[in-house]
């Protein structure tokens, strides 16, 4: 690997594939079927302190750096995607975002039970007419004394069901476009708040996804994260690390399909000898081998980035752009090799198949991202 990691960083991703494989694997197959939420397995993940990761410990986070983070990431999707975009959704956006952007009083109330992995955060920005367009959000936020009143419906939300703290996205000035958003924690026993049917979905079955509906919600004014029309920035700011977050699930699952075709094709035997002696196959190999690890390089360099303070939007979005669009023609592949078998559910190649899909649409679509790439090259001449 050309990117040299620290002994730390080697020390985090040996724990975690190990804890994956023994704790998180042999139930997948299973929970991706019954739909049934990871709940105790995530508990475990906030024994190991993998639900605040890049947290400090003051704030019961486990105080690490973001290349460790993305490595933990990918070794929990490689056995389950479902609880990986759970683990993602409560580090990269809703624990980084209180962080970050919350009073000390926030910290104390929801960063702490979050970072240790004692609650689950949801993050409530998309909406029915509103997904790729933020801007065209419509829940509304009405200042009334010590409270917010929050109207409107959230669309789409992982783990909305289960969460304990929502950070919500609301217009609190239509006028003022995108500079007329907030955000709030809204918790999840606030009346007024509702929440809707789960989703039935092609993959990532395990994880809940479903609508929020706000109705007079009312909210301590003390809840706004950060000041009135900070929702915007705060929300693109939790993107950007989420992104990242997201190629780490992509070359999670990609491995997972490329090692399990790999021992198929060596097992498999047609016209006197196993598949993988055939040159054609061998070439898919090795191009799925390639693509895994051009991915890795740039997931890893965007972490790096941005464990170094510096700027990585742009790079942020290539990772996730190319990461996620990578893992849907490895998993693709990886269910060609193995045939009949992989339109099977004996074979874990189709849940990689069904769970790969969504990769290139949440968190900013394909198209989001090239829109951003190309923004940032054309407004910033040092990018290539």
């Amino acid at each position: 690997m050309f990117f040299k990691l620290t002994d730390e960083q080697l020390m985090i991703q040996t724990m975690v594939k190990e804890f994956s494989r023994e704790v998180i694997a042999p139930t997948a197959m299973e929970r991706d079927r019954t739909k049934e939420f990871p709940a105790e397995n995530l508990r475990k993940m906030g024994e190991l302190g993998l639900m605040g990761m890049m947290i400090p410990p003051e704030y019961n986070g486990a105080g690490a750096d973001t290349v460790s983070y993305v490595l933990a990431l990918s070794e929990i999707a490689y056995s389950c995607a479902s609880t990986a975009v759970v683990m993602s959704v409560q580090n990269s956006i809703i624990c980084e975002s209180i962080y970050q952007f919350g009073t000390d009083d926030h910290k104390e109330r929801f960063l702490k039970p979050l970072a240790a992995g004692k609650h689950l955060g949801a993050f409530a920005l998309t909406e029915p007419n509103a997904g790729s367009d933020p801007v065209g959000q419509s829940t509304k936020a009405v200042l009334d004394g010590d409270f917010y009143i929050l109207n409107g419906t959230k669309r789409f939300i992982t783990t909305g069901k289960n969460a304990d703290t929502i950070i919500v996205t609301a217009k609190t000035d239509e006028a003022k476009r995108h500079k007329g958003i907030s955000a709030f924690l809204v918790k999840k026993d606030t009346p007024g708040l509702i929440v809707g049917n789960l989703e039935e979905k092609l993959g990532l079955r395990a994880s809940d996804t479903v609508d929020l509906i706000f109705e007079d919600c009312r909210v301590p004014a003390e809840n706004i994260l950060g000041n009135e029309g900070d929702g915007f920035m705060i929300a693109m700011s939790g993107l950007d690390g989420g992104r990242i977050g997201i190629a780490a699930q992509s070359i999670g699952v990609a491995r997972a399909a490329f090692d399990a075709a790999v021992n198929y094709a060596k097992k498999r035997e047609q016209f006197g000898r196993t598949i993988s002696k055939f040159q054609g196959l061998r070439w898919m190999i090795a191009d799925m081998a390639t693509e895994i690890e051009a991915a890795q390089q740039l997931m890893l360099s965007a972490a790096a980035m941005k464990d170094r303070g510096e700027k990585y939007t742009a790079q942020a979005s290539m990772a996730k752009l190319f990461a996620s669009e990578m893992v849907n023609r490895i998993t693709a592949t990886a269910l060609q090799i193995h045939g009949g078998y992989g339109f099977t559910k004996e074979y874990p190649a189709e849940r990689f198949y069904r769970d790969a899909r969504v990769f290139t649409i949440y968190e900013g679509t394909s198209e989001i991202q090239r829109v951003v790439i190309s923004n940032h090259i054309l407004q910033d001449k040092r990018l290539p």
